[in-house]
């Protein structure tokens, strides 16, 4: 059984995913013979003009509430128009993961894109964080659509950034002008310092990049806050240390740290103790991680204050 491709486009109501849509289906390089299904998940003020697609064979199914998506009911669909192609317009106010639960087996996402109105983002990240979190965390690109040359870019830049790395980020400005977000990601600590000093509210960022980068930091020493976790899993003289961070909003956040080799240090520390670690950071067996994993022998423990603010953030 041959795969379907799904080109997947994601965003709130009248971001411009219709019209980029409308636009691709006129394009002549996107008629290879497939036929299409154009999966539409909700409709807002502009329509398909049908007759302008250079894409022949395109069936227009709209999905009336989020009951009708299910993997029976799309591999009905994909059968009944004998679909080779889906292109979704997602509905902004359905989650992500319910998509990804309802995809028939051969169904496989080739492109996802997610669009925003550059005039009301910023208020939809501040009242609707887990819809603009839901809509970024996967995607490959991001457009603004309908950018002024007044609006702060880095804004914009640091709530995608503080989701995901991996994103390219389009500006597309009212009259047409597309632009590339060229703004550097430089980390707020350096890592090729002697010692690697985290601040409190940096926290979020070295641990993702200690995930992301683990290689880069072997033998080098760090110096950071964290609240102490006991765990019989950490092994004897070793404990965990870290934050809890908050990816998305309130109900997405988790505790997340390093083991820690005391040296004896600390004998009597508790969990929910806080404490500030100066220690080579090393690569070893943990049965923390189950695995391999950064463990940092301590050269200086001691007890701290707790931050400001106790629940890390990317942003």
């Amino acid at each position: 059984m041959q795969d379907i491709e799904v080109y997947l486009f994601l965003g709130f109501l009248e971001s411009g995913k219709t019209k980029f849509i409308q636009e691709t289906l006129e394009d002549p390089r996107m008629e290879n013979g497939q036929r299409t299904m154009l999966l539409v998940c909700e409709e807002g003020e502009e329509e398909y003009i049908p007759e302008k697609f250079e894409v022949k064979n395109v069936a227009k199914v709209t999905l009336e509430s989020v009951d009708e998506l299910n993997a029976d009911n799309l591999s009905s669909l994909a059968q009944k128009y004998g679909a080779q192609r889906v292109v979704a317009e997602f509905n902004g106010t359905w989650l992500l993961q319910q998509f990804f639960d309802a995809m028939p087996e051969d169904w496989v996402i080739v492109q996802m894109m997610t669009f925003f109105d550059s005039a009301t983002f910023l208020n939809y990240n501040a009242n609707m964080r887990q819809l603009v979190f839901d809509k970024i965390q996967m995607t490959q690109m991001v457009v603004f659509n309908r950018f002024k040359p007044e609006y702060d870019k880095l804004a914009f830049h640091k709530i995608v950034r503080g989701i995901s790395r991996r994103p390219d980020i389009v500006y597309e400005y009212v009259g047409g002008k597309a632009e590339f977000d060229e703004i550097e990601d430089p980390l707020p600590f350096d890592k090729n310092a002697k010692i690697i000093e985290i601040e409190d509210r940096d926290f979020a960022w070295f641990y993702r990049d200690m995930a992301e980068n683990t290689s880069d930091y072997i033998g080098k020493t760090v110096k950071f806050k964290g609240m102490a976790a006991l765990s019989k899993k950490a092994g004897k003289d070793c404990f965990i240390l870290g934050r809890h961070i908050m990816t998305c909003c309130e109900a997405d956040t988790a505790y997340d740290g390093f083991a820690v080799k005391s040296g004896g240090m600390l004998p009597d520390v508790k969990t929910r103790d806080w404490v500030t670690v100066t220690g080579v950071i090393g690569i070893e067996y943990n049965s923390m991680y189950r695995s391999k994993g950064p463990v940092i022998k301590a050269v200086k423990l001691e007890y701290s204050d707790p931050p400001e603010e106790p629940v890390a953030t990317y942003y």
